[in-house]
């Protein structure tokens, strides 16, 4: 059984910065995609940034290009997603998101991840 836990969200001023981390646990994520998405008050669930486990490789939703990183510690078997220059619209709920590296899906999609955690709340107030 997979589980993901979030954690670090918070207040933080426009401009300020915040580190979310997500511990995964139920077995070994050598062949997965890592991703975190976010969702505001009346929005739907979008794509924030991922990762694949081994290689490293990341992306990133325009919006955060240049101030948000993901990282994962393997060791740990946690993600990271160090998030700087923060702006009021970023304010939502985080989530972590996992499932199997496969040929051809799209992972900027949200329907592409097979586990979810429970989420983090972020607020940025301006």
């Amino acid at each position: 059984q997979v589980q993901l836990v979030e954690s670090g969200g918070g207040l933080v001023q426009a401009g300020g910065s915040l580190r979310l981390s997500c511990a995964a646990s139920g077995r070994t994520f050598s062949n997965y995609v890592m991703g975190w998405f976010r969702q505001a008050p009346g929005k739907e669930r979008e794509f924030v940034a991922r990762i694949t486990w081994t290689a490293g490789w990341t992306y990133y939703a325009d919006s955060v290009k240049g101030r948000f990183a993901i990282s994962r510690v393997n060791a740990k078997n946690t993600v990271y997603l160090q998030m700087n220059s923060l702006k009021p619209e970023d304010t939502a709920v985080y989530y972590c998101a996992a499932t199997v590296l496969r040929s051809g899906r799209e992972y900027t999609n949200r329907r592409a991840y097979d586990y979810w955690g429970q989420g983090t709340q972020v607020t940025v107030s301006s």
